[in-house]
C-alpha cells in the first residue's frame, strides 16, 4: 500500500540523533538497566534486554560497560533504580507529543518537561490524552531503491503486519510488538538491512507543519530531548 512520505523526517532525526551521540550513551545505559530489573540480566530469554543491548552495540558502548550495568541493575552491583514514567501533550498546531523518561526523580522530571512544554509553546497533557493517536509496533524502514518485492516477501513470510511503500520509494514494514525480533532476524538473515529498526510509538496520522510553526516544533521538540531524564520523544508532525 502507498504511504504518506516519511524518509525526509527520519533521516532529520537520525542526524540530530547524530549530533547528540554522548546523550545517546546515558539513553542507552538506563535503557539497559531497566530491562535488566524487569526482566533479568539473561539475554536468551529477555528480548527487550537484547534490543538495549544492540542499541548499545551501535552507538559504540564498551562491551565492559554494558556488562556492568547489567549487573547493577540485577542486584549483582550496587546502583541506582530508576523508574519509567511518560508524558503526553501537545506541541504546535496541535500535534501530539509522548515523552518517554526514565528517573531517579519523578519529581524533578516532571517539573522540568512541564517547563520545557509551556517555555515553547506547547501543553503538557494528562495519561491517555495523545497516545491513542500512537500504535505501540516494531518499524523497520528501507532506503528508497530497496528491492519491494523481497521486502514484502520476506518480512510478511516472517510475520509482519504490513509493508507501506511511501511516495519517495522508501519501504516500512510494520510488526506487532511481540514479532519484533522474528522479523529482524529474518531480515537480516536475506541481507535486507533497514536504515531504522527499532520498537517505536507509531503516529497513526501526521500534522503537517511549515515555515516558522515547523521551527517552533523543533526547538520544542529539541528541548525536550536534551532533559537529562527524556529516553524518546514520539510526536505526530510532519516537518
Amino acid at each position: 500500500m502507498a504511504g504518506h512520505s516519511k524518509w525526509a523526517n527520519i533521516q532529520h532525526r537520525k542526524g540530530r540523533q547524530d549530533e547528540k551521540r554522548g546523550k545517546i550513551w546515558t539513553r542507552v545505559i538506563r535503557e539497559i538497566m531497566v530491562a535488566a530489573r524487569l526482566g533479568g540480566g539473561d539475554l536468551s530469554i529477555n528480548p527487550r534486554l537484547r534490543l538495549a543491548v544492540e542499541k548499545a552495540k551501535a552507538a559504540n558502548l564498551a562491551a565492559d560497560t554494558v556488562k556492568r550495568n547489567i549487573e547493577k541493575a540485577t542486584g549483582t552491583l550496587e546502583g541506582v533504580s530508576y523508574e519509567e514514567i511518560r508524558y503526553e501533550g501537545y506541541g504546535i498546531g496541535g500535534a501530539a507529543i509522548i515523552v518517554d523518561t526514565m528517573t531517579d526523580n519523578r519529581v524533578r522530571t516532571v517539573a522540568e518537561v512541564r517547563h520545557a512544554f509551556s517555555k515553547h509553546g506547547g501543553n503538557m497533557g494528562t495519561e491517555g490524552s495523545v497516545s491513542f493517536q500512537f500504535k505501540h509496533c516494531g518499524q523497520f524502514v528501507f532506503a528508497p531503491g530497496t528491492d519491494e518485492d523481497k521486502v514484502m516477501e520476506v518480512a510478511l513470510e516472517a510475520g509482519a503486519e504490513d509493508v507501506i511503500t511511501d511516495e519517495d520509494g522508501a519501504i516500512e514494514v510494520l510488526t506487532a510488538f511481540p514479532d519484533f525480533e522474528k522479523v529482524k532476524l529474518a531480515l537480516d538473515a536475506a541481507g535486507l538491512k533497514p536504515d531504522v529498526a527499532e520498537v517505536t510509538m507509531r503516529a497513526e496520522n501526521t500534522i503537517e507543519l511549515d515555515g516558522e510553526d515547523a521551527e517552533k516544533m523543533q526547538k520544542l521538540l529539541d528541548v525536550l530531548e536534551d532533559l537529562d531524564d527524556v529516553q524518546e520523544v514520539f510526536h505526530n508532525a510532519a516537518l
